[in-house]
């Protein structure tokens, strides 16, 4: 049956998979999406739970997709990174399904289409607890916990805080593997943060994302997801948008979980890009500090070490988004090591 699933899903990846451009320097242009993402076609329909924390009541919009092959009896939760949504995971949501896998692929309160709160305090803690509390709320006792990016971060985290409740942990190029504002990087405001959010453009995020996600290498699919981000910025929420986006800024900046990963009590899968060099706040380094930050080969390596049992998937010649850069090349692996025991 187990090899059944995995031909399936494998087949999935197949119909998924697209020819990679030269590098490019077409400009995006981005629609005008609201505060909450309105606007934006999410791959499955939207639940939305409904919450009160820190005094106010707000909305964690998800996705609950129901396996399509024969089901396993396992969710996956995926969780994202700061500059992506629930909706990122699109192709990774089909690979699982299709496998036997419930999903649920939240967005985080003060991302993509869930509540942007006006007065609120940030934290990798708090963002775990309303994870969990999602979960608890659709009686998920035990998950797969899947994170990207920032999301790995906040992935290590939940598992930190709730360790029974996570079945395996998988994390993808996770921020939080070093602590920069330690090794030399000059701290930022959330008002310096700010100002500099409310710069953010179609075009920006385009130069961003190609040279610290794709190794200067462009394919076209990923203008969707440049619009996806850009349109927030370009709509009439636009400041309480990027105010979110400054205040989760610094809470990734200052709240590094690479001190207490030897403490991860969970089966630990590392997938990591080896050509990432994602380092929040780099630029405002000298330079011989920045130039030493965002190694992804060597915190790879260095973080596998650190937390007891950990296996490491390495994609040399790939950078910070994997999943979105060769997806079939992902999946597959992806697949395998949650089917290792």
């Amino acid at each position: 049956m187990k090899k059944t699933l995995l031909a399936t899903a494998l087949a999935v990846l197949a119909l998924s998979v697209h020819a990679q451009s030269a590098p490019g320097s077409a400009p995006v242009s981005a629609p005008a999406y609201g505060a909450r993402l309105e606007g934006f076609d999410y791959p499955h329909s939207q639940q939305r739970f409904k919450l009160t924390t820190q005094r106010q009541a707000l909305e964690m919009v998800y996705m609950d997709v129901a396996p399509t092959g024969q089901p396993n009896g396992r969710t996956a939760v995926l969780l994202h990174g700061k500059n992506f949504c629930g909706a990122t995971w699109e192709q990774t949501i089909s690979v699982l399904t299709s496998a036997g896998y419930r999903v649920i692929a939240p967005d985080q309160i003060g991302f993509c289409a869930s509540s942007k709160p006006t007065g609120y305090q940030f934290s990798l803690n708090q963002l775990a607890a309303n994870t969990q509390a999602l979960l608890q709320s659709l009686g998920i006792a035990k998950a797969t916990v899947i994170g990207h990016s920032m999301g790995g971060m906040l992935a290590m985290r939940f598992a930190l805080a709730y360790p029974t409740q996570v079945e395996q942990l998988v994390v993808v190029n996770p921020l939080g593997l070093e602590d920069w504002q330690a090794a030399g990087v000059p701290y930022a405001s959330i008002d310096q943060l700010y100002a500099q959010e409310l710069k953010t453009t179609a075009e920006t995020i385009k130069a961003y994302q190609l040279r610290f996600y794709y190794n200067g290498q462009w394919k076209p699919e990923y203008d969707r997801w440049v619009r996806m981000s850009a349109g927030q910025y370009a709509g009439p929420g636009r400041e309480q948008v990027a105010w979110n986006q400054a205040q989760t800024s610094e809470m990734i900046f200052t709240q590094p979980v690479v001190q207490e990963l030897p403490r991860l009590q969970v089966r630990t899968l590392l997938m990591i890009g080896g050509k990432d060099r994602t380092a929040p706040g780099a630029v405002r380094a000298p330079k011989e500090i920045a130039e030493k930050l965002g190694d992804y080969a060597t915190l790879g390596r260095s973080t596998a070490k650190m937390i007891p049992g950990a296996s490491l998937i390495e994609f040399p010649a790939l950078g910070h988004s994997p999943q979105v850069e060769s997806p079939k090349e992902f999946h597959e692996a992806l697949l395998k090591g949650l089917s290792a025991r």
